[in-house]
C-alpha cells in the first residue's frame, strides 16, 4: 500500500551488528505532534532533513500510514527549535539482510546518544505482516507494538 510502513522492532542483546554494518549516519530528531494516534516528526540525518507524519489510525495491525518529505535543512533546524521537549540524537547502522519475497531488506540499528544513551534497538521493514525474515544472533527480545520503545515516546 502507498504511504504504508510495516515493521517489526527489536532490543539488541550485543553490538556484533556493527561488523556487519554498511554504514551508519547521525540522526537528530523532534516531534512537533506526538499523541497516541499520530506524530510529526522533523529529522536531520547528516545532510539532509525530513518532514514525516505517523498515524496508526489509518491502518490495522502492524502496518502503520507514514508519509514523508525531505525538507530544507535550514528549515528543519528552524522546526526543531520548536519541537516538544526531549529531541532525540542516534547513530543509525544499516546492516543488509537476506531478501524476502525478493525484495531486499535491511536492518536499521539505533544507537541512542544523551538522555538515552544505552538503549539500542533495531527494526526491520517487511512488505506484508506475515513476511517471514531472518533474525541475526545479535538480535534480542522483540518490542513491536510496546508504546515505551516507541521513539515519539522516549
Amino acid at each position: 500500500m502507498h504511504n504504508t510502513e510495516i515493521e517489526r522492532k527489536f532490543l539488541v542483546s550485543s553490538d556484533a551488528f556493527k561488523a556487519e554494518a554498511k554504514t551508519h549516519y547521525e540522526i537528530e530528531q523532534g516531534y512537533l505532534c506526538k499523541d497516541s494516534d499520530k506524530t510529526v516528526r522533523v529529522r536531520i540525518r547528516d545532510h539532509q532533513a525530513f518532514l514525516t507524519i505517523k498515524s496508526c489510525t489509518l491502518r490495522e495491525g502492524l502496518a502503520k500510514f507514514e508519509w514523508e518529505r525531505e525538507i530544507d535543512v535550514a528549515d528543519a533546524k528552524e522546526l526543531m527549535a520548536i519541537c516538544l521537549p526531549g529531541v532525540i540524537s542516534k547513530t543509525r547502522y544499516i546492516i543488509p539482510a537476506p531478501p524476502c519475497n525478493g525484495e531486499a531488506r535491511c536492518w536499521e540499528v539505533d544507537v541512542f546518544h544523551g538522555r538515552l544513551n544505552g538503549r539500542i534497538l533495531a527494526e526491520i521493514e517487511l512488505g506484508s505482516e506475515d513476511e517471514s525474515f531472518v533474525k541475526p544472533a545479535w538480535l534480542g527480545d522483540e518490542v513491536t507494538g510496546l508504546p515505551q520503545y516507541y521513539n515519539a515516546n522516549m
